[in-house]
């Protein structure tokens, strides 16, 4: 059987390709592994900056992380609310002066260092900001019933693999991030009906991704997510969190006169 030209080419290509392949993998470097518990599961214990962008992604002009709103589901009539300039009251324009706390998802957005405890019914989340703590029950327990609304919400947490999820519920109505440093005019509001889902996984030997859903149903129309990266600060472990402390309480926009 005779054999064209062309055909022995095609086979020396298909032979070079195929020979490159098996060099590649045997080149290339070992799938990563995340750290383990002793039950297995991924261990996200350490130190970490707070969530950051990915290429792309609009950013804001403070350090803390902001939404892009190229993200946002459509407004529900009436949920252009979202939007709620500032009004002069420092209350209202920056209630943290007055050490109200910064509430979720303005905590881990806030561009403070932040650091994870993990054990196997909890995972403990300590923002170096207001030196705030969500405790994140991973014990297959409800939300809670009969609470007051908070500024962090209700967190309950399950596993989905090897990404950890948390649920949130139960918020009180108040501010989502920290855009109104950008633009004053969209001082952005979250509803009381504020519901919030994390996932975080590691993605790498040094960042998690970290994707994050609001669903409000009082704004928008459907759920919207928007994903980050959590970069792993081993060299931060050795000083730990700062001290937070404020006493700015009676004092409007932090300046205080006579008492």
């Amino acid at each position: 059987m005779r054999i064209s030209t062309l055909s022995r080419a095609i086979i020396a290509f298909t032979a070079v390709c195929a020979l490159g392949a098996i060099v590649f993998a045997q080149n290339a470097a070992p799938a990563f592994t995340p750290p383990k518990m002793a039950d297995g599961k991924p261990d996200f214990t350490g130190t970490f900056q707070w969530p950051t962008y990915l290429p792309g992604a609009q950013r804001g002009r403070s350090a803390a992380t902001v939404f892009d709103s190229k993200n946002f589901a459509p407004f529900k009539p009436g949920g252009e609310a979202f939007f709620e300039p500032r009004t002069g009251d420092p209350r209202h324009d920056e209630p943290r002066d007055f050490c109200l706390p910064a509430g979720f998802p303005g905590s881990i957005l806030s561009g403070n260092a932040m650091q994870i405890f993990q054990t196997k019914n909890y995972l403990v989340i300590v923002h170096e900001f207001q030196h705030n703590t969500r405790m994140v029950p991973l014990d297959g327990r409800p939300h809670r019933t009969g609470m007051d609304p908070m500024y962090d919400g209700d967190p309950i947490g399950h596993w989905d693999g090897d990404t950890i999820v948390i649920d949130s519920t139960n918020f009180k109505r108040w501010q989502l991030d920290d855009y109104y440093y950008t633009n004053p005019k969209e001082f952005r509001m979250h509803s009381d009906a504020l519901h919030t889902i994390e996932r975080l996984r590691w993605k790498s030997r040094t960042a998690i991704s970290y994707q994050l859903t609001i669903d409000d149903p009082k704004i928008f129309t459907m759920p919207w997510s928007q994903e980050f990266e959590i970069l792993a600060k081993p060299e931060w472990d050795k000083i730990g969190l700062f001290e937070y402390v404020c006493d700015n309480n009676r004092c409007p926009g932090g300046k205080c006169g006579k008492q």
